[in-house]
């Protein structure tokens, strides 16, 4: 394997990862298919811009801003929209996906739809790893996305927080019988997907532009990676970005670059039809869910 093709597989795979995480971690702790995703990590890019541009706000304090903002954005969607329907898997995510277009057009409506939309990277420069450049801030990502995936599998699996709320994912009922709060155990997990969603745009945007339809397709790519490794399966997922972003990176070196996105519609339905649990699942099936 040529080194360009491992090196930029592996900031794919990372970055894959950090798209995804939120999403993920959202299922795993509460059940919930946010399908807002996408508009979350819109609305995260947009934010931090705005908080520079308008309120002149530094990157380094724009950034943490942003990321509670977009913590508190993820808690008020259980409340207003998702309590009442809480349990309707098919309501839920027609909800959630409702939220995530709404955001998503209320930017296009403000007129966010130019190419003067960036966000700084956070170190810039380049260095040479075996005779490929590559920029500091797709080393970050990489960083960033294993420290993210690490932190919240100790999370959901020694801490009583990430334990409560993985009982109650798996068993609302039993949970509640011994006193977990559903409905702060969702707004909780929702707060926390959403908070991952603004990391994973703020490192990632800077690579290219802002555009509104970035919101459909990073909500397709971690749709992908969550069904490939299993919605409730961080190990799942880590091992879903390492064959999706190696997959992209090949299929972009050796063949036509206009198949790329290709890549995870074909892997949704590829693993919907033989394993809709996903590699790792070990709850119900995809099909029982939602």
């Amino acid at each position: 394997m040529e080194a360009s093709v491992l090196i930029f597989g592996l900031v794919n795979s990372a970055t894959l990862m950090l798209v995804a995480l939120g999403f993920s971690l959202i299922f795993g702790l509460s059940g919930v298919a946010n399908l807002a995703h996408g508009g979350i990590y819109l609305f995260s890019g947009y934010v931090t811009w705005m908080l520079m541009n308008y309120l002149g706000v530094p990157f380094l304090l724009a950034v943490p801003l942003t990321i509670i903002i977009a913590g508190v954005l993820g808690a008020l969607i259980y409340w207003v929209a998702l309590k009442r329907v809480r349990g309707l898997h098919l309501s839920e995510v027609i909800a959630t996906f409702a939220v995530g277009v709404a955001i998503l057009e209320l930017f296009r409506w403000m007129g966010f739809v130019t190419y003067e939309f960036t966000l700084p990277v956070f170190i810039k420069g380049s260095v040479d790893i075996a005779g490929v450049s590559i920029d500091y801030q797709r080393l970050l990502i990489i960083g960033i996305g294993l420290l993210l995936a690490f932190a919240l599998w100790v999370f959901s699996r020694y801490t009583k927080m990430g334990l409560a709320l993985r009982g109650m994912a798996q068993d609302e009922y039993t949970a509640l019988s011994i006193g977990i709060d559903s409905d702060w155990a969702a707004a909780l997990s929702m707060a926390l997907g959403s908070a991952i969603a603004a990391i994973a745009a703020i490192s990632i945007l800077p690579l290219g532009i802002i555009s509104i339809n970035m919101g459909y397709e990073v909500l397709i790519m971690a749709l992908a990676v969550s069904v490939v490794g299993g919605l409730e399966s961080i190990t799942g997922l880590v091992v879903a970005s390492i064959i999706l972003g190696f997959a992209k990176t090949i299929t972009g070196t050796y063949f036509d670059p206009k198949w790329m996105e290709v890549i995870y519609l074909f892997a949704l339905v590829l693993v919907l039809a033989i394993k809709p649990s996903g590699l790792f699942g070990k709850f119900k099936e995809l099909e029982e869910r939602v």
